[in-house]
């Protein structure tokens, strides 16, 4: 029987999302590779219990994170049941849809009739009535925006989720949804996505100025951009490596001997400060006070315990900041 340990919000720091009412944890759990039919059950258990007992509350999934598509959210489902069922009012599930799911022509996109029978499914698989952030996945320039953003305001009033987000939106889009759902008086409070030391595309895209400026939340996925921002390729690549064991999102063609140069230079920044680099990388991220959370994704409990050491230092130097971009 699985109790959570009582000091568990001692040292976490929690963020409010935007101008919203809701915190999130400055490090959230995100289970894109590590929770499908590959994994090790016991493992995910342990990996889950170990980041509630260390105050992260915040566990984000998507319909077709696996492998496959819908075994993380079963799997979670799963633990959800059998450790984390007391402790539900204590816990952040956000899910997403917007990219494939199942076949024919009402698996994709940004319709309403795949948006609200994708949560419905979603529900199913995790044993939950509600989700607590539901997001649009990735914009889709086929539906009309305000098709998608009246099924987001209609599952809100019908109780599937409490607060909606969107991911992969630039300013743009996410201006011109956030005016809808504004108007339709719908509590959107976070836009999710990829962000880190070598990624600034929404520096560029105007999505960080907008949020900022609408008072929307910014949670970053990928902050270690999948495993780069660390110590783990400076001696060559693993055989227990993403590259070797999945080879989909992460190739050996993106970690070239200049880059690894670099990164080592990178390492012996973050060595003056007192951290690893997987450390500087996330405290880079939450630096600036428009990131709610970081994503960080762990195969074991170690790399969670060590990622979460980031929030003890997150103030840079000019200097530093300038060394980095170099760097970069």
């Amino acid at each position: 029987m699985y109790t959570a340990k009582e000091n568990r919000y001692e040292t976490m720091k929690y963020k409010r999302c935007g101008k919203s009412g809701l915190l999130l944890p400055a490090v959230s759990l995100g289970f894109w590779h590590n929770f499908g039919d590959t994994g090790n059950y016991p493992n995910m258990v342990e990996m889950c219990t170990t980041a509630f007992d260390n105050g992260i509350t915040h566990f984000d999934l998507a319909n077709n994170y696996g492998p496959g598509v819908g075994a993380a959210e079963e799997n979670f489902g799963r633990i959800f049941r059998e450790y984390l069922l007391p402790y539900r009012d204590e816990i952040i599930v956000s899910t997403k849809a917007g990219y494939n799911m199942w076949p024919g022509p009402y698996g994709d996109h940004g319709s309403r009739k795949y948006l609200i029978a994708s949560l419905d499914q979603s529900l199913k698989r995790m044993g939950l009535d509600y989700v607590d952030i539901f997001y649009h996945h990735r914009p889709d320039p086929d539906t009309p925006m305000e098709e998608t953003m009246v099924a987001l305001a209609d599952i809100v009033r019908s109780g599937k989720a409490l607060y909606v987000g969107l991911s992969n939106y630039d300013g743009v889009r996410m201006e011109q949804a956030a005016r809808i759902l504004d108007d339709l008086h719908v509590p959107f409070i976070i836009n999710q996505n990829r962000y880190n030391i070598l990624d600034r595309t929404i520096e560029k895209n105007g999505l960080k100025e907008t949020s900022r400026s609408l008072g929307k939340g910014i949670i970053c996925f990928s902050p270690l951009e999948q495993g780069i921002l660390t110590d783990r390729y400076f001696n060559g690549i693993p055989a227990d490596s993403r590259v070797k064991t999945d080879g989909r999102f992460l190739k050996e063609d993106q970690i070239s001997k200049e880059k690894i140069d670099k990164l080592k230079k990178m390492n012996d920044i973050a060595f003056s400060r007192g951290q690893t680099l997987a450390e500087m990388a996330i405290a880079w991220c939450l630096k600036d006070e428009s990131i709610t959370s970081v994503i960080i994704g762990a195969s074991k409990t170690s790399q969670i315990l060590d990622n979460i050491k980031a929030i003890g230092n997150t103030v840079f130097t000019d200097d530093e900041l300038k060394a980095i971009d170099e760097l970069s």
